[in-house]
C-alpha cells in the first residue's frame, strides 16, 4: 500500500503537471500564469507550516533540531539557487514569464539551454521524489498533500520548461514528451525513498523539515518575487485571494486530522 501510494502521488505530481501544464494554451497561461502562481504560493506554505512542521516536531526530537533542520534546508536551496544561475547564465527556476525565457535564449546556444532546463528539471524532480515519500512513510494524508502542493508548483513551472523545450530541436510536440521524462525522476526519487524506507525512519523529522524548507523557499523565493509587481489594486486583491485560496485548500484538512 505504501509503495502504491508513493507511485501514485510522484506520478501525478511528477508527470501529470507536464500534462496539465501542456492543457494550458498560450493565451489562458499569461492570463491565469499568476493566479496559478497565488495558489501554488499559498499551498505550499499552508502544507509546509500547518502540516509538515507540525509532523516532524511530533516525531520525537527537539523543537530546535526541526528549527535547525529547516534553516540549513533555507540555506541549501539559496547556493543550489546560486549554483545554478552560476552555471546556466539566467533564471530558468520556477520563471513562468516566457518572454524572459525566449530572451535568455536568444543570448545563446538553444540547444545547450534545452540540455540545461531538462537537467536541472530532472535533479530537481529526484528530490521532489525523495521529499514525497518521505512524506508518505510519515503519514498517508501527508504524503497526498506533499504531492499536491508539488503539483500546484510544478505546473507554473513547466508552462516555463515547454516553452523554453519547444525553442529546441524538434520542439513542439516533442517538447512535452522531453520535459514529461525529466518528471519521471520524481518517480525514481519516490522508489528510491521507499527502498531507503528503514533507514529514513530514525531520520523521518528532519527529512520533513527539509521538505518544508523546500516548499518555503520556492514560495517565498521563486513564486511570490514574480507577484510583486506593480499592478493594479484589483489584480492585487486577485492575487491575495487566490493565495488565500491555496493556504485554505490545504488548512481544511486539517480540521480532520485524526492524529
Amino acid at each position: 500500500m505504501l509503495l502504491i501510494s508513493i507511485l501514485a502521488g510522484t506520478l501525478i505530481a511528477g508527470v501529470g503537471s507536464v500534462w496539465l501544464a501542456k492543457l494550458v494554451s498560450p493565451d489562458a497561461s499569461s492570463r491565469f500564469a499568476p493566479d496559478m502562481i497565488s495558489f501554488a504560493a499559498g499551498a505550499l506554505l499552508s502544507t509546509a507550516c500547518m502540516h509538515l512542521l507540525p509532523e516532524a516536531m511530533e516525531g520525537g526530537i527537539k523543537t530546535r533540531g526541526v528549527c535547525s533542520a529547516l534553516l540549513a534546508g533555507l540555506v541549501l536551496f539559496f547556493v543550489m539557487d546560486k549554483a545554478e544561475l552560476w552555471h546556466h547564465g539566467h533564471e530558468h527556476h520556477h520563471d513562468v514569464d516566457l518572454d524572459h525565457h525566449a530572451a535568455a535564449h536568444a543570448q545563446g546556444n538553444v540547444t545547450a539551454g534545452v540540455w540545461a532546463v531538462l537537467v536541472g528539471d530532472s535533479v530537481h524532480c529526484f528530490g521532489d521524489g525523495l521529499l514525497i515519500a518521505a512524506a508518505f512513510i510519515a503519514d498517508f494524508k501527508l504524503g497526498a498533500l506533499a504531492s499536491l502542493a508539488v503539483l500546484t508548483h510544478e505546473i507554473p513551472h513547466h508552462l516555463g520548461d515547454l516553452a523554453v523545450v519547444g525553442q529546441g530541436p524538434n520542439g513542439g510536440k516533442r517538447a512535452t514528451m522531453k520535459v514529461a521524462l525529466a518528471g519521471t525522476l520524481t518517480v525514481i526519487g519516490g522508489l528510491a525513498g521507499y527502498g531507503l524506507v528503514e533507514t529514513l525512519k530514525p531520520f523521518l523529522p528532519y527529512f520533513l523539515a527539509a521538505a518544508a524548507s523546500s516548499f518555503i523557499y520556492v514560495a517565498l523565493a521563486d513564486l511570490v518575487p514574480q507577484l510583486q509587481k506593480h499592478v493594479s489594486p484589483g489584480q492585487s486583491l486577485r492575487h491575495l485571494v487566490w493565495l488565500l485560496l491555496g493556504i485554505a485548500v490545504v488548512a481544511i484538512t486539517t480540521m480532520f486530522d485524526v492524529n
